[in-house]
């Protein structure tokens, strides 16, 4: 039996933050062999991750990185926010982050992959802080425009837009808070498709029944563009002046497609 010591606890403890408690037990476990101590530990931490799993997991953190052409976000959730500050928990995040622009090609919704390839390093991660933790979407964009983002409180919520045309930093700003602020379902009437269009109208039309049909139409056009006013972002009244719009007011920027997450929604 191998003469465990404090030096060698601490050795453990330094290079797997376990408490050292577990560190003193992994080492008689693995007679004091300092590889297979290690291992004991990750062993126990992805343990330690299958006994949370069922633990609900509504707090965390949204990051992005920006490389270039290429943009990477991921949503990390915990179950406090109190965790959701921890310094390692964020080096997690924003080492996945720059992960996902450097390790893959394309644009890629990744949400399934890293749920599955991410297991081992969430369950070191949990075994470290103690709590449930999971990656609950991530993606990956590659663009030919302009990449803006904003992180709202912290990173609770967060937006990634892609922007075409002649836009500098303080609009392109605006334009993620905006969206932050305001929830628009599509970029513009032109992203949304005919059949949605279609019922739109069929639902406006219900409500005026009985009018003249000249009438009606105008009627029917003014519900569908005051729709448009509160779906499209570039028609909905805008963040810094609700007289005006980014159609009206960028005329030659165009928003190519954004996302804006908010951690724990429903989705």
């Amino acid at each position: 039996m191998a003469n465990i010591t404090a030096q060698m606890v601490k050795q453990l403890r330094d290079k797997t933050d376990a408490g050292m408690m577990d560190c003193k037990k992994a080492l008689v476990e693995a007679d004091g062999d300092m590889e297979k101590a290690v291992e004991h530990l990750r062993k126990a931490g992805i343990m330690k991750a299958a006994k949370k799993a069922h633990r609900t997991a509504n707090e965390g953190r949204i990051i992005v990185h920006l490389e270039g052409d290429t943009v990477g976000l991921v949503e990390v959730l915990c179950e406090t926010d109190f965790v959701a500050r921890n310094e390692k928990f964020q080096a997690y995040a924003e080492d996945l982050a720059r992960r996902i622009v450097a390790d893959y090609d394309g644009n890629l919704d990744l949400t399934g992959e890293l749920g599955e390839t991410e297991k081992e390093r969430l369950g070191e991660l949990v075994g470290k802080i103690g709590e449930n933790m999971q990656v609950r979407r991530a993606l990956r964009w590659q663009g030919e425009h302009r990449f803006a983002f904003y992180l709202h409180l912290g990173g609770k919520i967060g937006v990634l837009a892609e922007i075409a045309g002649p836009v500098e930093d303080e609009l392109a700003n605006d334009i993620c808070m905006h969206i932050a602020a305001f929830s628009p379902r599509f970029a513009s009437p032109s992203e949304i498709d005919q059949a949605t269009i279609a019922k739109e109208r069929e639902i406006a039309a219900a409500q005026v029944q009985g009018k003249p049909a000249a009438i009606m139409e105008k009627i029917v056009e003014g519900k569908i563009n005051k729709w448009f006013s509160e779906v499209c972002l570039s028609h909905q009244p805008w963040l810094r002046d609700d007289k005006t719009s980014l159609s009206k007011l960028a005329p030659k920027v165009e928003v190519k497609r954004f996302v804006r997450w908010q951690v724990g929604e429903e989705l």
